[in-house]
């Protein structure tokens, strides 16, 4: 479940920075280029696509975090690393003694 949620934000996050690479603050970018009058969607369309593509991304991938943050695998008590303490522990015998 884990790997399955970091994947699923790396596709998130490649995919927003694709769409905010489109669009641009003043109204200019990629969504200027689709003002001729025989498209679909005009330019004030596609900028409130792109701004509502932007920010459902933007809520998938926290929601995407939290569970991938719940999801995190957790490690047995038999398994954790335990680290001695230099001053507990005694120095080699020297040798020939």
């Amino acid at each position: 479940m884990y790997l399955f949620c970091v994947i699923l934000i790396v596709l998130v996050s490649v995919l927003m920075c694709m769409i905010v690479l489109i669009q641009n603050s003043k109204g200019g970018g990629l969504a200027a280029g689709f003002s001729s009058s025989n498209q679909i969607m005009g330019v004030r369309k596609t900028t409130d696509f792109l701004e509502k593509a932007t920010w459902t991304l933007a809520a998938l991938m926290v929601v995407i975090s939290i569970v991938a943050a719940y999801s995190l695998p957790q490690k047995s008590a038999g398994t954790t690393l335990k680290l001695d303490n230099p001053a507990e522990t005694s120095a080699p015998a020297p040798e020939g003694e």
